[in-house]
């Protein structure tokens, strides 16, 4: 099996997780690097995403399996009257924005994009830096028990921007989270959680395409490892990045971001 195949998943299962940009850094890494090319392209390369992002999404699943049953439970038999009731509806109201774009625009934005390097390497730089000084110039003030349905509609909201690889739907949701003065880890908390029913929502639709499940069926170890490795990773991440914010700020990840967009433009205009 193709090295790149597993490096691919590492990079899907950090990146769906930290604010880098998850489809931006498969772009980058397999259509304009050639990692795991040789692999995965063409038709292929659609469902290898795919895989790699129900990977992450069994990552969310298992690692908030208690905070996600107690906010359907609650959600369902209490309404808004629990902070787990309230999560939940907020999360179903936030998801709404996103659900509805991706499905009218998803494809036209990935056709329009997915080769445009410079755009994308211009969209990796912007959003670090509106990342770092939106988290810099905002006080944690609020916890989830202070959070509105206007503000958790919002941050919803944003989520349309991350169907623009470079811009991250965690770096994207986190941010408006921070704007609203939510603290860092419930901003990060509930960026994940917004994650789960959008990344459900791709996979149930993508995975009864003809095409994609022939691709699944005629490259099953490939999709098996993927998804495997991409969820060991994610699993990782997530606890890492719960772990960093309590004391650190989003300032590494802007240096990152920039400096990679850097190299994808000054790649894309000499290659």
């Amino acid at each position: 099996m193709d090295i790149g195949v597993i490096i691919l998943a590492i990079i899907q299962g950090i990146a769906e997780f930290l604010p880098i940009s998850s489809s931006a850094h498969l772009i980058i890494f397999r259509d304009l690097f050639g990692i795991g090319a040789s692999s995965v392209s063409g038709d292929l390369a659609l469902a290898f995403d795919i895989a790699l992002h129900f990977g992450t999404l069994l990552a969310i699943a298992i690692y908030f399996f208690k905070d996600f049953w107690n906010m359907v439970i609650s959600g369902l038999t209490k309404g808004t009257k629990t902070k787990d009731g309230k999560l939940f509806w907020y999360i179903v109201v936030a998801t709404i924005p996103a659900a509805i774009v991706g499905v009218l625009f998803e494809d036209v934005i990935e056709e329009a994009i997915r080769t445009n390097y410079i755009l994308i390497g211009i969209a990796l730089i912007i959003m670090g830096v509106i990342i770092y000084f939106v988290d810099k110039k905002s006080k944690q003030e609020k916890d989830f028990s202070k959070m509105s349905l206007k503000e958790a509609l919002l941050i919803g909201c944003s989520q349309v921007f991350a169907l623009i690889p470079g811009f991250s739907r965690s770096g994207t949701t986190i941010a408006a989270a921070r704007g609203l003065k939510l603290n860092r880890e419930d901003a990060a908390k509930f960026s994940f959680y917004l994650s789960a029913p959008v990344v459900l929502g791709a996979v149930v639709l993508s995975i009864f395409d003809a095409t994609t499940l022939a691709a699944i069926s005629s490259h099953l170890s490939i999709f098996i490892v993927g998804v495997g490795v991409a969820f060991l990773s994610g699993l990782w991440c997530i606890e890492f990045l719960l772990r960093y914010i309590k004391k650190h700020d989003f300032q590494l990840f802007m240096w990152y971001r920039v400096l990679l967009g850097v190299i994808v433009i000054i790649y894309t205009l000499i290659r």
